[in-house]
């Protein structure tokens, strides 16, 4: 699984009500909660968002409240990935739960900018800054997490397996 894409950045301590205002918990439809995603951090953030498009943040991303809604909306809104120095663990879950790749990499974080054009290859841990021709090695997923990613959230992946079986 490789994503490529623009770099749109923050600091640390992103938490979910930043992410997704309470204010917009009354819905659980992707494409409602993408219109809101980042709005009180970014209000131009889906505005300049693309398809493919990749999330880089700091230290913490995702501390706060439990909701799904957060990864759910950065994903909804065409996020292909998200670089952190670290998630926070509820945060981790839910976004493999959904299906959003994430990957924690404190260099990377440190050697990208606001607009730079970043390739991640999740199955092997690299990262690449092209803006800056820099590469970047994060640890990689286990095989099961990869294919939970890969078939679009945990639940995905539990019919697909449970196909197999039937």
């Amino acid at each position: 699984m490789i994503f490529k894409g623009k770099a749109h950045k923050y600091y640390d301590n992103i938490d979910t009500d930043v992410i997704i205002p309470a204010r917009y918990l009354n819905t659980s439809d992707p494409a409602e909660l993408a219109k809101h995603c980042l709005e009180d951090l970014d209000k131009e953030f889906v505005n300049k968002v693309q398809k493919g498009d990749i999330l880089v943040a700091g230290k913490n991303f995702g501390c706060g409240s439990s909701r799904e809604h957060a990864p759910i909306a950065i994903k909804a809104c065409g996020v292909s990935c998200v670089i952190a120095k670290s998630f926070a663990r509820i945060f981790y879950r839910n976004a493999i739960n959904i299906g959003l790749p994430i990957v924690e990499c404190e260099e990377a974080v440190d050697g990208i900018e606001a607009g730079d054009e970043v390739e991640v290859d999740l199955v092997n841990g690299v990262i690449r800054n092209i803006t800056k021709n820099k590469e970047f090695k994060a640890k990689p997923f286990p095989e099961f997490m990869q294919n939970i990613m890969k078939a679009g959230g945990l639940i995905e992946f539990v019919k697909g397996e449970l196909k197999k079986d039937a």
